[in-house]
């Protein structure tokens, strides 16, 4: 069957989810979650529409920018790419939400290609783009670059095959059933604690972050981008203040959306030496979300990251009764986290794809 040539026009971003405009806006996100309900049957991995409209409507800190491409009027895919704001900044992160129906037509190739021109246009010179995969085992199995995990080939990993991206990661998302028994976490916490020792002390908060700890808390979100694992994965080192901060927590509030997070402060220093982020949408009855988890390099080997995990999750538990489960990326070499996860009883659901291409 012969597709017509389809139309390309950028993303309109509206002022508000409910605005006459925002019919496109609302059909992006109503696209992301088909997409990760056919490629993995996980649509609970795609945020809603309203949760990701203040950050798009705010460039300060990351630059987003669309596509979408029509076919006799019909939307039949979109692609979006983001820009990390700090000066050396080289990359363009871009994600392709084209559906079964309209795939293999020449629609993925245009709006590739639309998202490179972009990329260029603003001077990057690494391209990157993420793709999921099911926890299976077929006849071409792929393996990154770091050697660590396997996915299964994909039309989204032959596309990015034969457009020179190179596999560079895997990753795993890994589900936590919120309603199981909380006593292993509270055994795994309160032997973490033990282990640590007087040194470190949790601090729990729910954002917005309280104006006394935005300074201690911008410096391991900041570490975030250069501590966790990401192979060959060209990621700028992000550049976090007090103010940074605070403007993501009002993108977050606008949103509607709900953290909690746990942290660990060295108590002789005062610095927050690691973190875990659990959030969720307005709809309380869905996926939670890790946001974010991380134990700072110098402070690795005290058991940090199963006392933020632990912590959180029992805190979550108790906060969001109705959300069934807790839904997490960790890169396959990240083997201490990993390691975390699978005790306190995480499971993989579906894998992701890291890939990178120089111009």
């Amino acid at each position: 069957m012969t597709i017509a040539e389809p139309t390309i026009t950028p993303l309109i971003v509206p002022t508000s989810i409910d605005d006459d405009t925002a019919a496109e806006f609302r059909a992006y996100g109503e696209l992301n979650r088909q997409i990760c309900d056919e490629q993995v049957g996980l649509p609970g991995l795609a945020l809603e529409a309203a949760q990701v409209l203040p950050g798009w409507q705010d460039d300060t800190d990351s630059l987003d920018r669309g596509f979408v491409a029509r076919v006799d009027g019909e939307i039949v895919g979109m692609v979006t790419i983001s820009f990390a704001q700090e000066e050396e900044a080289n990359a363009g992160e871009i994600d392709m939400l084209v559906p079964e129906a309209h795939w293999g037509h020449g629609i993925e190739n245009a709006l590739l290609a639309r998202a490179e021109e972009e990329a260029r246009s603003r001077g990057r010179t690494v391209l990157q783009l993420w793709s999921l995969h099911r926890p299976e085992k077929t006849e071409r199995m792929l393996v990154p670059r770091t050697g660590w995990g396997r996915v299964p080939a994909t039309p989204l990993s032959d596309l990015a095959e034969s457009a020179g991206y190179t596999l560079e990661q895997v990753e795993r998302n890994s589900e936590f059933d919120l309603r199981s028994d909380p006593a292993l976490l509270r055994t795994a916490l309160a032997e973490a604690n033990a282990h640590a020792g007087s040194e470190y002390r949790i601090v729990e908060w729910m954002l917005p972050t309280p104006p006394e700890l935005r300074a201690a808390y911008a410096g391991i979100l900041a570490r975030l981008s250069t501590d966790a694992p990401s192979g060959e994965m060209d990621f700028v080192a992000e550049v976090w203040d007090a103010d940074r901060v605070a403007r993501r927590d009002g993108r977050i509030a606008d949103s509607g959306r709900v953290v909690s997070v746990a942290a660990v402060q060295h108590v002789p220093t005062g610095d927050i030496v690691a973190y875990n982020e659990l959030l969720i949408g307005t709809d309380h009855t869905g996926v939670t979300h890790q946001y974010g988890t991380l134990v700072s390099k110098d402070h690795r080997g005290h058991r940090l990251g199963t006392i933020v995990k632990c912590a959180n999750l029992l805190r979550w538990q108790a906060l969001m009764p109705e959300s069934p489960v807790v839904s997490t990326f960790n890169a396959e070499e990240n083997r201490p986290m990993l390691s975390i996860n699978e005790k306190i009883g995480f499971r993989p659901v579906s894998y992701a794809g890291g890939w990178q291409k120089k111009l």
